[in-house]
């Protein structure tokens, strides 16, 4: 029997992942900035600013971040075919959904059970992206494509017909842990409420009161029978006797449908004759609105204005594909409560963070270019000194407060020496390496001030300890003594003599003695610092040929 295959999007390459280096980050404090003083209770300071490529920057925040984004809010390049100043955004298809694929992942495992992603798109790529998301989310997961309005104009010059829209395409880690925001309600949707009999529970609007028998969120219950005890007759005030229409029944059964009546919550019209309808009262119904899939201009701004938003901050040298904030504020509003995590690992001119800041929400974004720098960082300042009267500050009633740490991946763990051996990246510190290997082996950094030996843990008896030295059987005796039988320590050095492999390991049971860089040589794909959206800067791109040998000293044998 053949195997049966799964529905799938397939291009090629697919089948090739990279093998991700989870690097370090290091702050550069000058680059930091936080405000003079606090101006709300809840000001959060600690928001993060990274510099870098976001493929590798998503696998750094893997260890510390997974399952603790509530938002993740990004907009890609869209593929147009087009080359803007700031990025290009031409890329072979199949290309642009690998390098998709792989951010989506970490994407995924970042978000919180809880959380969901909001991804701006246009159709050039959107109904791709939405089979590539089914497969990487799950079907059930999806919750909605929302459609922006972001041009009002025609383009005259369009080949075609003029797009005025964007996708927004909505998935949840796990859609039954799922819990939207309600949107604000507006004058236009209460003055939908009125009170045509004077009612003194106040104001009011019809509903229909027939369900359908055939589906439908109500009447899924009668669609595999299409028969419902809730289709009887109905007597009018005016004296009209009535029935449900061919296939549908009434909203309640009898015995409710009396009680309604008495509780004057069924309309039948001024003059008493028309088909029942239930009046619902505005003072029963929820604080806000369900957000629809349709975004107007008016509700969450345009293209114009995101233009006009992005020129506050870099007026000579405006982003070309920015957001307004008041979509990025509809987004946030509907996924978040204050404090909530909000991830963009594209970040372009900084929208996201500026308006989640504004939110009290904390953030994380990720840029590669150097807009990082002449863009996004003087916006958040800007934001920071509560000097950006733009955007949704008024509607946030922000007035400065908080700050941001800047951040760096650190360069490549191994690099190649000059006879093509991979050896220990000289740039590393003491510090740096053993942060390094405690991500690496899943140890949390956290080196102790009482014993030397304890670099990072991963349980309360599970320690790690990095050295580049060269450990004798004498040092391994004493180390071992140390950490004693109730713990357990991994040590990460340059070398180590007097024994072989097998005799430490029955020597030591409480040691795991392992050599760097051996340990890890094959684990990662090592010096790859952008696997960012360019066909040169491919992941599944095949290996240089004429490979040197690996170093005998740091990748032999173990022991002596």
């Amino acid at each position: 029997m053949s195997r049966k295959k799964k529905l799938e999007l397939t291009w090629i390459g697919k089948e090739n992942r990279p093998k991700l280096e989870p690097r370090i980050l290091l702050e550069d404090p000058l680059r930091s900035y936080h405000a003079k003083h606090r101006v709300w209770d809840n000001d959060i300071f600690d928001n993060r600013l990274i510099f870098g490529d976001n493929l590798l920057a998503l696998k750094a925040l893997e260890q510390e971040f997974s399952g603790k984004v509530k938002c993740v809010y990004i907009d890609p390049p869209f593929n147009t075919q087009q080359a803007f100043e700031h990025y290009d955004d031409g890329y072979e298809h199949s290309i642009w959904l690998g390098l998709m694929r792989d951010r989506l992942e970490i994407i995924r495992r970042l978000l919180a059970e809880d959380g969901s992603l909001w991804i701006t798109i246009d159709d050039n790529e959107a109904h791709y992206l939405k089979v590539l998301c089914d497969e990487v989310f799950g079907r059930s997961n999806f919750v909605a494509n929302a459609v922006w309005q972001k041009k009002f104009s025609p383009q005259a010059n369009a080949i075609g017909l003029s797009d005025s829209h964007d996708h927004v395409l909505v998935y949840c880690k796990q859609k039954t842990n799922w819990r939207p925001n309600l949107l604000a309600r507006t004058e236009e949707a209460d003055a939908r409420y009125g009170n045509l009999d004077n009612d003194p529970r106040g104001v009011w609007m019809s509903d229909n009161f027939t369900i359908s028998l055939t589906g439908g969120a109500r009447g899924a219950q009668f669609a595999k029978t299409g028969v419902s005890p809730n289709v009887f007759e109905i007597t009018t005030p005016s004296g009209r006797k009535l029935k449900p229409t061919q296939g549908r029944c009434w909203a309640a059964s009898q015995e409710r449908f009396a009680e309604l009546v008495k509780d004057n919550r069924i309309w039948f019209g001024k003059d008493g004759n028309n088909v029942p309808r239930l009046k619902r009262f505005l003072s029963d119904v929820q604080d806000g609105v369900v957000a629809k899939t349709w975004w107007t201009r008016e509700e969450v701004g345009d293209n114009q204005d995101a233009k006009r938003e992005a020129g506050k901050f870099n007026a000579e040298n405006v982003f070309a594909t920015p957001k307004p904030e008041r979509l990025v504020l509809r987004v946030i509003h509907i996924a978040t409560n204050p404090g909530d995590l909000v991830l963009d690992s594209f970040a372009g001119s900084g929208t996201t963070g500026a308006v989640a800041h504004k939110m009290g929400r904390r953030w994380i974004m990720v840029e590669l270019g150097e807009h990082c720098h002449t863009h996004i960082v003087p916006r958040l300042q800007k934001v920071i000194d509560g000097q950006d009267p733009g955007g949704v500050t008024q509607a946030t009633g922000w007035q400065g407060g908080g700050g941001f740490r800047y951040y760096e991946l650190a360069p490549t763990l191994l690099a190649t020496d000059r006879w093509g051996n991979l050896v220990i990246n000289p740039e590393y510190d003491a510090a740096m390496l053993s942060a390094a290997m405690c991500k690496l082996e899943g140890f949390a950094y956290a080196p102790s001030e009482a014993l030397w030996w304890q670099h990072g843990h991963s349980s309360e008896r599970d320690f790690i300890y990095v050295t580049t030295q060269t450990l004798s059987a004498e040092q391994l005796d004493a180390l071992a003594e140390e950490v004693g039988a109730e713990r357990s320590l991994l040590v990460c050095c340059g070398a180590y003599r007097g024994v072989t492999a097998a005799q430490a390991a029955q020597r030591w049971p409480q040691l795991t003695i392992k050599k760097i860089p051996k340990m890890v040589k094959d684990r990662c794909e090592w010096g790859h610092d952008d696997y960012s959206l360019n066909v040169a800067n491919l992941p599944m791109a095949a290996p240089k040929p004429g490979a040197a040998p690996a170093q005998d000293d740091l990748f032999g044998e173990d022991g002596a």
